[in-house]
């Protein structure tokens, strides 16, 4: 089955997950939540990849540390990938580790020369262990910082270049930091290399309850009408990616989810039609 659109996958929907045969769903999930020896966790993902396709997102390797990943994370890593044979593995251009310390969340870095040759290696690094080619995902930002040599897009291309990795695109994520940065999305999504997409995000954001006036990437609200007309536009000029849903906070039930994953289903479909 060619995977087209799909959910991540949440403890609560095992078994819809095991019964659902829509065409072309797949799950992804974090390897981090099935790095065990074994359990009722890892059996209920064997269940769900006995009927569909994987893909695996991580959020633990801080790529962009200025350390090489940790080896026994990346082993962990290859034996997942080699139990579930994902179509996709993919990471985020961030940084969450720092001398054995771990913050809880996906933190932004000064996109410098620097950085870019360190990233890379991290970033081959990683492939080399999987024995595979990795997607990076595009960060959601909130707040300038000083430091950047290059703009995201042409960091971005610079690591498809050096490494040979492919991106994740996060459309939710250029909206939120376009909006909160002063930037135009439509023009940031253009400029990506189409050759080089392997997947798309979409997700909700909500507005700073603190009175900021940022938006947040809170993956817990549907996705925007603004986020669906720039997903729209990509697919339009890049074509049909695999597709994800991400809801992570405020889960409904699997059928609520399901209505906007077989929207984006329909949005393939529609470009399948006319031969895009």
């Amino acid at each position: 089955m060619t995977p087209t659109a799909g959910l991540g996958l949440k403890s609560q929907h095992y078994d819809d997950a095991v019964a659902c045969d829509a065409a072309g769903l797949w799950f992804e999930v974090h390897p981090e939540n099935y790095m065990s020896a074994g359990g009722p966790r890892l059996a209920a993902l064997e269940a769900v990849r006995a009927r569909h396709p994987l893909s695996l997102h991580g959020v633990g390797l801080s790529l962009a540390a200025d350390a090489d990943p940790d080896r026994q994370h990346l082993a962990a890593l290859k034996a997942l990938v080699d139990r579930f044979e994902p179509f996709v593995v993919s990471e985020h251009l961030a940084w969450s580790t720092h001398r054995g310390a771990h913050q809880p969340d996906l933190l932004p870095f000064p996109r410098s020369r620097a950085a870019l040759v360190r990233i890379a290696d991290n970033i081959g690094r990683t492939q080399d262990a999987l024995a595979r080619r990795v997607l990076i995902e595009n960060p959601s930002l909130y707040l300038p910082l000083k430091g950047h040599d290059l703009d995201e897009v042409d960091f971005l291309k610079a690591l498809v270049a050096a490494t040979g990795c492919g991106l994740l695109v996060d459309v939710n994520n250029v909206f939120v930091s376009a909006r909160n940065l002063g930037y135009s999305a439509e023009a940031y999504l253009d400029a990506l290399p189409a050759d080089a997409i392997g997947e798309i995000h979409l997700a909700g954001h909500g507005l700073d309850e603190g009175g900021s006036g940022l938006l947040i990437d809170t993956h817990g609200a549907p996705v925007a009408e603004p986020v669906w007309a720039l997903y729209r536009r990509l697919i339009r000029r890049v074509g049909p990616r695999p597709t994800l849903i991400e809801r992570d906070d405020d889960i409904p039930v699997f059928q609520v989810l399901m209505a906007e994953r077989d929207r984006a289903a329909s949005e393939l479909a529609a470009l399948e039609a006319v031969g895009v």
